[in-house]
């Protein structure tokens, strides 16, 4: 027995005996459960024979506290050494915290206090980023003053996953939106009588801005995603550490030949959405305005100055830029488990797009100031 019963009438008093730890929790919990209670009020405990209490033996006895209390009996429990005492209190304080419902405030409070925990993340990841670039910065001159560390399999191998395979999806998005840009501002402009300026418009919005800005949001949802999955489960897996102990810089590795073929990559994606939306919209003007082929080039090359083209090529690079470094970024910083993997991929992907907008809307404000 692990207890010694002192019966006085409506009075029980436990003296509890001996080691209750988790290799007697078994004979413990037998012997509380064998225990007869129906005829007292209330019940004193007495550990001052406790030899030894671990975590195992105080959630058992604050359990047959709280079964005596749904009995309605009163309960004491006295004598318990000092260590016991810290065991069985942090016992009742875990215990305490799992049952106490999580604090309500306002709803307005709430709000205040997400848009700041917001805020505060977005600095930080804003810092984070900016120290990220400058050292994917200085690594990159590092590399391109002794051409020897360029990894170029690497380059090649990204330019063929980022770029090459991206060419059906990227075409088809300009072609379609081109065409849908097109019929738009047809339908507009007829009722104007101005419908040969849907041709200007096309083609100003196609080379100048949605060109570039699409196939930098495919591309980020594309490639920068898949950056950030291929980095994350290296790091999952320890490769990053063990890159690291070898002497190996992953920045050198892993960061500069994406960084570098997305840079190539994007502005030659943004030439063929170019052309792709041209001819879109070149098609919907033969089949919906019945202009000729020809007709269309003359208004194109009248309409389209050097710089349109330009403005959207000088972006492209930029962009590309923006979206390797995040989706390397977020690659890094994956930790513990694959969950993490997806949570940062999506991450990569949601940033990505929100700063390369960003840029075009920065880089707008700047053209216009300039007069191009």
């Amino acid at each position: 027995m692990f207890f010694k019963k002192i019966a006085q009438k409506d009075h029980l008093e436990l003296a509890l005996s001996g080691p209750w730890t988790v290799v007697q929790l078994a004979d413990v919990k037998s012997d509380l459960e064998q225990l007869s209670l129906k005829s007292y009020k209330s019940v004193t405990i007495n550990a001052d024979a406790l030899t030894v209490l671990d975590t195992a033996g105080a959630f058992e006895l604050k359990q047959f506290i709280e079964r005596l209390e749904t009995l309605k009996l009163s309960v004491s429990l006295i004598n318990l050494h000092e260590k016991q005492q810290s065991i069985y209190h942090l016992i009742e304080k875990v215990k305490l915290e799992e049952e106490l419902p999580p604090p309500r405030g306002s709803t307005f409070i709430n709000i205040i206090v997400r848009l700041g925990e917001g805020t505060v993340n977005a600095y930080q990841q804003m810092l984070l980023l900016l120290s990220f670039i400058g050292q994917v910065c200085v690594t990159l001159v590092q590399v391109l003053l002794k051409p020897k560390r360029l990894r170029f399999t690497s380059i090649i191998r990204h330019i063929d996953e980022a770029g090459i395979n991206a060419i059906p999806i990227v075409a088809l998005m300009a072609f379609l939106t081109s065409v849908v840009l097109a019929y738009q501002g047809a339908t507009q402009l007829q009722q104007f009588g101005a419908e040969i300026y849907t041709v200007n418009l096309v083609a100003i919005s196609i080379l100048r801005e949605m060109g570039v800005l699409l196939t930098a949001i495919m591309v980020a949802g594309r490639s920068g995603s898949a950056f950030a999955a291929e980095i994350g489960v290296m790091q999952v897996n320890e490769e990053i550490d063990a890159m690291r102990t070898l002497g190996l810089n992953p920045f050198e590795i892993l960061v500069i030949p994406r960084v570098l073929a997305l840079v190539i990559a994007l502005p030659l994606l943004t030439f063929i959405a170019d052309m792709a939306g041209l001819f879109g919209a070149a098609i919907l003007s033969i089949l919906l305005l019945d202009i000729t082929l020809a007709q269309f080039l003359v208004r194109t090359h009248e309409a389209v100055s050097l710089w349109t083209f330009g403005v959207g090529m000088l972006k492209a690079p930029f962009f590309a830029f923006i979206i390797a470094t995040i989706g390397c970024l977020k690659g890094m910083q994956v930790t513990g488990s694959a969950e993490k993997v997806g949570e940062m991929t999506t991450s990569a992907v949601v940033q990505a797009i929100f700063v390369v907008i960003l840029a075009d809307a920065i880089f707008s404000i700047i053209f216009s100031k300039m007069g191009i």
